[in-house]
This record gives C-alpha cells, sequence and structure tokens, in this order.
C-alpha cells in the first residue's frame, strides 16, 4: 500500500507566561492509503492539536509533513487553499463547528463555492452536488433546508462529515467526531465513516480518548502521553501486547462487562509532569511503577521492540522489564 501521510519529529509549542507549553512533541508517523491510523491518550495530551497542526490550522513550531511527498509546511497561501480540497477535518463538536445561520445545503455548499468548484450563480449545480452529498452521508433530502439547531446530534456530525467530504478528499482528520454522541448512534456514524472509507478509498487519521472505539475502526494504532508518542503498533497487537506502562495502565481501564471477572486495573500515582518548558527525560516517569534515575537523566528514543511495534521506554529497550 502506497505511503500517502509521512509526519517528521512534529512539534507545536504554545507561549504561556512561565515559558513555552510543549503541546506537541517530536512526532514521528506514516499513513498508508486507505488505512487509519488511531490516536488515542489522555486529554490534554495533544492528540487534537497534532491533527491541527498537519493540515496547519495550528501552524507547526517544526518539523516536516509530507502529503503524497509534497512538503505540506513549505507551501504558499495558494497552495495551501489547493491542499485543502485533499486534506479536510471532522470536528469534535458538530454543533459548535456549523454556523448557525447557514442551512444544510448552504453549509454543504460553502466548501463548493469557496474552492471556485461552483459559481454562485450555478445554483442548480450546486443542488445536485448538494443532494448527492447528502445522499452520501446517510441525509435525508426533507432536512436541506433546515438549520443545525433543529437537528439532533447525529444529524449534526453528518453535516460535519458531508461538509469534509464535499471535495472529495483523500485524508480526513477526525477529531474526536462521535465522543458527543450517544452510545447508539456513534455505531451509526461509525460505520458510515467506514462505509464512506471503502468506497472512497479514504485515509483517516482518527483522534479519540475512547478505547473501544479506536480498537473497532483503526489499523494501527498511537498512544501520545504529554505531547510525545510512547508506543505505536498494529491496533490487535496492541491490545493484546501493550509494552509501554502508560499504555498498560491505559488498557486497564477499559471496563470488563463480566460482574464475575476482577478487573486488574492499574493505578498510575504520583504527580503529572508539567509540559511548561519541561524537563529532560521520560514524561512519565514520575507515574511510571518502574522508573528510575536513568529514566529521568535522557529523552526517550522510540525503538522497534517487534516488527511494526515502536516504544519509548528505556528499561524496556534495555530488557529491564
Amino acid at each position: 500500500m502506497a505511503e500517502i501521510l509521512r509526519v517528521e519529529h512534529l512539534q507545536k509549542y504554545f507561549p504561556v507566561p512561565d515559558g513555552m507549553l510543549h503541546a506537541v512533541d517530536d512526532i514521528s508517523f506514516t499513513i498508508d492509503a486507505g488505512k487509519t491510523l488511531g490516536v488515542v491518550g489522555e486529554s490534554g495530551c495533544g492528540k487534537s492539536t497534532m491533527g491541527r497542526a498537519i493540515l496547519r490550522l495550528h501552524e507547526p513550531t517544526g518539523g516536516k509533513v509530507f502529503f503524497q511527498g509534497r512538503d505540506v509546511l513549505a507551501m504558499g497561501a495558494q497552495e495551501m487553499k489547493e491542499l485543502r480540497r485533499e486534506m479536510q477535518i471532522i470536528f469534535q463538536d458538530p454543533f459548535a463547528s456549523l454556523n448557525p445561520r447557514m442551512t444544510v445545503s448552504e453549509a454543504i455548499a460553502a466548501p463548493l463555492i469557496v474552492q471556485g468548484l461552483y459559481s454562485r450563480k450555478d445554483k442548480a449545480g450546486i443542488n445536485k452536488r448538494v443532494r448527492e452529498i447528502m445522499d452520501m452521508a446517510g441525509l435525508a433530502q426533507r432536512l436541506i433546508n433546515t438549520y443545525p439547531h433543529e437537528l439532533d446530534g447525529g444529524r449534526r456530525q453528518r453535516i460535519g462529515i458531508a461538509r469534509a467530504l464535499a471535495l472529495n478528499p483523500k485524508f480526513v482528520v477526525c477529531d474526536e467526531p462521535v465522543s458527543a454522541l450517544d452510545v447508539s448512534i456513534q455505531a451509526q456514524i461509525l460505520n458510515l465513516m467506514q462505509d464512506l472509507q471503502d468506497e472512497l478509498g479514504l485515509t483517516y487519521l482518527f483522534i479519540t480518548h475512547d478505547l473501544s472505539v479506536v480498537k473497532y475502526i483503526s489499523n494501527d494504532i498511537l498512544v501520545m502521553y504529554l505531547g510525545q508518542m510512547v508506543e505505536k503498533a498494529p491496533a490487535e497487537k496492541l491490545f493484546e501486547k501493550p509494552m509501554h506502562p502508560y499504555t498498560q495502565a491505559l488498557l486497564s481501564a477499559i471496563p470488563v462487562p463480566d460482574p464475575d471477572r476482577p478487573m486488574s486495573r492499574i493505578t498510575m500515582k504520583g504527580e503529572i509532569t508539567s509540559p511548561v518548558n519541561p524537563e529532560k527525560g521520560c514524561r512519565f516517569a514520575k507515574r511510571c511503577p518502574y522508573a528510575t534515575a536513568a529514566c529521568t537523566r535522557q529523552d526517550m528514543a522510540l525503538t522497534e521492540q517487534e516488527p511494526g511495534h515502536f516504544v519509548t521506554c528505556l528499561r524496556l529497550q534495555k530488557g529491564e522489564i
């Protein structure tokens, strides 16, 4: 499968009163065309910031992003506008991401007009294309002139999906697209997204904090902690054999649907490292039961422990755990 996205040592820092907040720090990965890379981690670990930095909705502090071999961060304004046709985003909150003054039709038509695919005067062409996209996203035609506040969360998110797919993109950042929805609606949206991926050959970067969701939809999973990548592996392998202590603790928190089966919960103790001007060393060390002084003296390097299974853990790399 051909590589569609390559991210190399991506960084995004934000200035704060006490220094620089390291929201994303030295992230590297690749995604093959037609595949889904899931990104998980606690709230505030930098998942959404990373997704937006890849699209340059946040301008990265450092690193490289290549889309189909093209250097995204070296592009000018016109090149970026053209690239928007191929790289899109689905936001977490479908209500906040929609203009309350726009009808369903207007919201879906907006990117078509902005990108110059249709003239505002070509109302028949726009209407035809909007209806095609609504069918693709599972939206009833009777909703074409309704407003966001008249719809439930599931239908609003379908509008968000329809708007993202209006330009026929190849790559979509899905920023927690189902976390604001009821469980039954989540399943419908996930099935829709998988059907669209198969039909259109889409590639997803799927950001979520729901471990059951990420296992269901992802080919590979990347685990983040305080702006850094701690583990990356195929989905099944990560759940069967998590290697990093943080990943192990994260997966141990998944509820077991059996009242007679005891949970082997790993409780993380200790102080959370500040992401503002972080010191050298493993950022999980203060909460890690295996950490030694050596873990705080050097930055962690990403190593391949098994084929396709990458981990940043000094003690694991030395074979001590």
